[in-house]
């Protein structure tokens, strides 16, 4: 039986606050939480209905705690409009920079992404690409925000988030002549210009693009140009759109 203690537990999990003093975050929906049961995060609590139990043979018992419940009780406790047959209470995993292998791989950083969905969606892409670590700005939403985490489709227990003083890594990584790529309005055709196999290729806020202090960082500015010929054409392409460009077109070469 789900416990009113327990809903209270899982709806607090919306508030950031909570989430950082009780080092948890919450997961919904059939395959999120099945995701979460294979991978190495901790699940402290796992609510779902019996037939969802049983589909998962073995797989459920990789959960500290089991709450078998109805449909109903699901739906008082979710964050969701439309609720499936699982939601999981995970453990946050230990903050701390992961191991970045700057002249050999390609990393994505985020400057200021303020949308959930957003910052989920280029978890997913990051994933998709092959990133396995993301270097996000202090002021980044929250990787564990419930919308940031539905929106990643399980690439939130692949990629690794790490939140830092962006410029005070970027300088660390100029100096060990890094490449830092960033994209911009009036920079070079991100198509025609030579890419590297490594380096940190920067995605600015939704509204305001790269921050000053972080331009000045940059060894190359890159463009997705336009090939629309209408005059009132869209000023500009969605950050997580643009991140997927980017990736794409570096991991073509």
């Amino acid at each position: 039986m789900l416990s009113k203690n327990k809903i209270k537990l899982i709806q607090s999990l919306n508030r950031k606050k909570d989430r950082d003093e009780l080092g948890l975050f919450l997961v919904e929906g059939n395959k999120m939480v099945e995701e979460a049961l294979r991978s190495d995060y901790k699940i402290e609590t796992l609510v779902c209905t019996s037939l969802f139990g049983e589909n998962l043979s073995e797989l459920r018992f990789n959960a500290g705690e089991i709450i078998e419940t109805d449909k109903d009780s699901i739906q008082k406790a979710s964050l969701l409009k439309n609720p499936q047959d699982a939601l999981a209470i995970v453990r946050q995993p230990a903050s701390g920079k992961p191991q970045l292998q700057l002249n050999t791989s390609l990393y994505l950083a985020l400057d200021f992404i303020q949308d959930p969905g957003n910052l989920g969606t280029i978890i997913r892409i990051a994933d998709w690409f092959g990133i396995n670590a993301i270097i996000c700005s202090e002021n980044t939403v929250d990787v564990f925000n419930p919308k940031v985490v539905q929106a990643s489709m399980g690439a939130i227990f692949r990629v690794k988030c790490w939140y830092t003083n962006l410029e005070s890594f970027l300088s660390e990584v100029s100096a060990e002549k890094t490449p830092v790529y960033g994209t911009f309005m009036n920079g070079d055709n991100i198509y025609t210009e030579q890419l590297t196999k490594n380096g940190i290729v920067i995605m600015g806020n939704e509204g305001n693009g790269i921050s000053d202090s972080i331009s000045q960082l940059i060894t190359k500015r890159l463009t997705i140009p336009t090939f629309s010929s209408n005059t009132s054409k869209s000023e500009s392409l969605n950050v997580a759109i643009a991140a997927s460009i980017c990736c794409s077109e570096f991991r073509r070469r």
